[in-house]
């Protein structure tokens, strides 16, 4: 797991974070984990947090502590890989930099079809968006990553998919504290 440093980003740093009224510590973290504030909103009365890795460690335990209907809508709220969101501009600014990085924006039509039709098989039979920390792949080792994991039974796919989510919420943070 990537632990973030602690250096500053907007002119704020941890410890103006810490030292923020918890909406608005809520509303500063509110996209590291998708759509998903409820996230920092449950760790903000652990603060003050001594590092990044330390918040970071905090939230993945605020996840791994809440309903399986929470973890769900969390995974439900990640975008398609160059899906309906990525074509229309809807992606949040960190997913689309991560899509636009892994080459996701430069499909072409055969790609497109393809990670199309990987989406819509692995939606239908995990009941969620494929999610891979496309911060450390390329768009050839995505397709791969797609292949091996789109059979996998549904348990460890949930798993699987809540690991790559905190390795999200780990380059996310390092993004903010790094800038």
């Amino acid at each position: 797991m990537n632990n973030p440093p602690t250096t500053a980003v907007d002119g704020s740093t941890l410890t103006a974070l810490n030292a923020m009224p918890p909406p608005a510590f809520t509303a500063r973290l509110a996209d590291i984990f998708e759509h998903s504030p409820w996230v920092p909103q449950r760790v903000a009365h652990l603060r003050p947090f001594r590092d990044a890795g330390q918040l970071h460690e905090a939230m993945v335990s605020a996840v791994a502590q809440a309903s399986s209907a929470e973890q769900l809508a969390l995974l439900r709220a990640h975008p398609e890989l160059a899906g309906r969101e990525a074509q229309q501009g809807e992606l949040t600014a960190a997913s689309d930099q991560e899509q636009a990085r892994a080459g996701l924006k430069a499909l072409s039509p055969a790609e497109m079809q393809r990670i199309t039709a990987l989406n819509a098989a692995y939606l239908e039979r995990h009941g969620f968006p494929f999610i891979v920390c496309v911060g450390k792949h390329t768009k050839q080792s995505l397709f791969l990553e797609f292949d091996r994991r789109l059979g996998n039974p549904c348990e460890s796919e949930l798993r699987e998919a809540l690991d790559q989510v905190a390795e999200i919420a780990a380059l996310r943070l390092n993004a903010l504290f790094s800038a």
